[in-house]
């Protein structure tokens, strides 16, 4: 009741902690898949950052997919440099838990990308989802191109509106392009495929997303 609250507004560049200059030392290969954790990838692939609360279980549910060449997770849309977890879990690097979703367009369709996202966690809820409270829970979408952000927020004023008739509060879901990407440590890579019985907390609202039907 007395301990320290995190707080639940992003910080300015200015009152961001510091970070460094040394970036996170990181696989080679993904844990599941084989497949390169760091760029440069193929040019006919796509990527797009993700934020839908703890990230471990949002990675696990993207590896999942067919037509995803790699995953991983890291930190997004804030103004610390390399932060580390424990700093992004202070509020005080206004970064997000995000995953890192690399693409064949041939084989699975941003719009099922989009569909899994929207379905796979609450994006009404603010600075929080489910029982983890904290700005690095927010749900976002990082694009990587024009289309790609016209798509997303299509899909959001879609979703947005199924989820109005079932009688839950407007989509809280921030939505631009894509900054750097700062890789989280290596024992959150795949972390729950090397610790099957981790903690997911992973719950969306049961409302289906019409987005997401064709490649």
């Amino acid at each position: 009741m007395f301990g320290f609250r995190k707080p639940l507004t992003l910080p300015s560049a200015e009152q961001a902690l510091p970070g460094r200059q040394t970036a996170m030392a990181v696989p080679k290969q993904h844990a599941v898949l084989a497949a390169a954790l760091q760029p440069p990838f193929a040019s006919h692939l796509q990527q797009v950052l993700v934020g839908m609360g703890c990230f471990w279980g949002a990675e696990r549910k993207f590896w999942q997919l067919k037509g995803v060449w790699t995953t991983a997770v890291g930190y997004s849309a804030g103004s610390t440099p390399h932060p580390t977890y424990e700093e992004v879990c202070s509020g005080r690097t206004g970064h997000n838990e995000v995953v890192l979703v690399v693409f064949d367009p041939k084989h699975i369709s941003f719009d099922q990308i989009l569909s899994v996202f929207w379905e796979n966690h609450d994006p009404t809820q603010g600075m929080r989802q489910g029982n983890d409270v904290g700005t690095q829970y927010r749900s976002g979408i990082y694009t990587s191109s024009d289309e790609q952000h016209a798509q997303a927020l299509a899909s959001q004023t879609t979703y947005e509106a199924a989820l109005t008739v079932a009688g839950f509060a407007p989509i809280t879901t921030e939505i631009i392009p894509a900054g750097p990407f700062y890789y989280a440590e290596d024992y959150h890579q795949q972390y729950l495929h090397t610790n099957p019985g981790g903690y997911c907390g992973m719950g969306g609202t049961g409302v289906s997303c019409s987005v997401g039907t064709g490649v």
